[in-house]
């Protein structure tokens, strides 16, 4: 059974709450494998230095310090993490900036029509830092996160409204963070090398205004069962969210989370690994480690922002390594979908789809200057499967 074939199965009805342990055992057996992707071979690069399967196209939809096309606004520097939210019959593209609240940092945002044509753009947060990755939650709002230490996440307002910082959601170096409808909770990552894996109980979901911080708690291991333990003080101070808690699990340098159909997965950059929490068994494995892929050499390294689309294909970009983004299909098998040439000092962030799953958006932060100031924001379209 792979994957697909499971996610599907357990969102069906009560009868996939009922799946045997050891049918989740076979499902998840073994870290993905170098395989053949499902839309074949990059070919050479376009115009824009992209390569990409035959069949797909780029389009160049922003550039640092320079006009958004069709607006007035000025897109902002190091473009990271992002996300797509529905607008009408378009949609919204966020993306944060990752520099200092004195050089711009905060988050903006790009406005589509139906035809994905550019209609507007404008700051949705202002004066804040370092402000990385991310997560969208169910009401259309986008967590914007501070990396740095006793960083914030700040709930910002794509279709319009003020952004709040939300405290109770734990003061630590924020990466990324993905909202769970089902447990009504939001996951966040850590981004130190001895950085943990949260989550956030809002106390009513959909406000995220109080609630209560919960840690990862496993043993050593790279597979077996966790449970969550609250954090006494999110404040972080004076003892660090990552200390609090005797027995909670160390992850290297935590990047992106994507959560879909009970299952959470988030990226280590430290170890070059996707990990797989899977909700319903309470378990927890590797998805993807850069040791143990077998045919050849691992394709994946630098392992950051991660995504997915409706078909269930992980999209993992890296930050360094060859300038890639890799997907991980339903079957466990990866492979390359794109690769960025001539941008080597630079990094792949905020990759997100479309609602019909048509488009994805990303940047590269720095592009092929190597500087904040020269950071891309593009988008791909093509026969992506769905």
């Amino acid at each position: 059974m792979d994957r697909r074939t499971l996610l599907r199965t357990t969102v069906a009805g009560a009868g996939g709450l009922a799946l045997p342990f050891t049918a989740w055992s076979a499902a998840y057996a073994a870290p993905a494998q170098n395989a053949t992707g499902p839309y074949g071979a990059l070919q050479a690069a376009d115009a824009n230095g992209i390569q990409l399967p035959a069949g797909f196209t780029s389009t160049v939809i922003a550039r640092s310090r320079q006009t958004v096309p069709n607006t007035s606004y000025v897109w902002h520097d190091a473009p990271d993490g992002g996300t797509v939210i529905p607008n009408g019959s378009g949609w919204i593209y966020v993306s944060n900036s990752e520099v200092s609240s004195s050089a711009g940092g905060g988050a903006s945002r790009i406005l589509f029509d139906s035809a994905g044509t550019i209609v507007g753009a404008s700051r949705i947060l202002s004066g804040t830092n370092q402000n990385c990755a991310g997560g969208r939650t169910p009401w259309n709002t986008w967590l914007s996160c501070e990396e740095i230490d006793l960083g914030r996440v700040w709930e910002t307002y794509p279709l319009g409204g003020t952004a709040v910082a939300r405290p109770a959601m734990g003061r630590f170096k924020h990466e990324a963070a993905a909202a769970d409808p089902v447990r009504k909770v939001i996951y966040l990552t850590e981004d130190e090398t001895n950085g943990r894996f949260y989550r956030f109980v809002p106390t009513t979901w959909g406000d995220l205004s109080s609630g209560t911080l919960q840690v990862f708690v496993a043993g050593s291991g790279t597979s077996g069962s966790y449970t969550w333990a609250t954090v006494p003080d999110p404040d972080g101070s004076p003892t660090r969210t990552r200390s609090q808690v005797s027995g909670s699990k160390s992850f290297n340098g935590g990047e992106g989370c994507h959560y879909a159909n009970d299952t959470v997965w988030f990226t280590t950059k430290g170890d070059n690994r996707v990990w797989q929490v899977n909700l319903l068994t309470g378990t927890y494995e590797l998805a993807y480690d850069d040791n143990l892929v077998t045919p050849g050499s691992a394709p994946l390294t630098g392992v950051d922002n991660v995504t997915g689309s409706s078909y269930g294909d992980l999209y993992v970009a890296e930050d360094g390594g060859n300038m890639e983004i890799c997907m991980i299909t339903p079957d466990d098998r990866i492979s390359v979908f794109l690769r960025v040439t001539g941008q080597g000092s630079s990094e792949l962030c905020g990759p997100a789809f479309t609602p019909a799953g048509n488009r994805l958006y990303f940047s590269s932060q720095r592009g092929t200057s190597g500087s904040t100031s020269g950071g891309i924001t593009y988008c791909i379209t093509g026969p992506f499967r769905t």
